[in-house]
């Protein structure tokens, strides 16, 4: 009988702890489907005067292609400016969302590597590029599609600052 109970009790006790954290799950928004996410501010710091990122109110060309909302302020401790940006256009979700990723016209991703290059502009005066990789050989025959989603996932990086 006390074996019986013991198993009641337990397999009760570890229902209790499942179902709680398959709600906890469910509860923590991600940045992917929080709504609020498309209005937030991409930022960067540029090492420079605030006057210098936007002379005469015109903004440098990564950015001026894009149709963005723009801010430029002082950033804290006199370590230069912060460049502030996020696009205007409204920003899919969900399957669309991925498939912008994908094709690499999602409008943030579009932002945070403008503001990548205008930072990279102002302070070196030309876009930084890595060097290409020429230490992975020429794919065989069989390997080519490995070979493209590696150099598919390897194009994406450049936006998301990650692979």
């Amino acid at each position: 009988m006390k074996r019986v109970v013991i198993g009641v009790v337990s397999v009760a006790g570890t229902g209790v702890v499942v179902a709680r954290w398959l709600a906890s799950r469910h509860r923590a928004s991600s940045p992917v489907k929080d709504p609020r996410a498309q209005h937030r501010w991409m930022a960067v710091t540029i090492n420079c005067h605030p006057d210098d990122v936007a002379p005469d109110g015109r903004l440098p060309r990564p950015l001026a292609q894009l149709d963005v909302e723009v801010r430029i302020e002082k950033a804290p401790g006199d370590r230069g400016t912060e460049l502030y940006a996020r696009p205007r256009a409204p920003v899919p979700t969900g399957r669309a969302a991925v498939l912008a990723r994908l094709r690499g016209d999602h409008p943030r991703e579009m932002v945070r590597t403008a503001l990548r290059q205008v930072k990279s502009l102002i302070e070196t005066g030309e876009v930084l590029r890595p060097d290409p990789d020429l230490t992975r050989p020429r794919p065989a025959r069989a390997g080519r599609v490995t070979a493209k989603v590696v150099d598919m996932a390897l194009a994406r990086s450049a936006g998301e600052e990650r692979l």
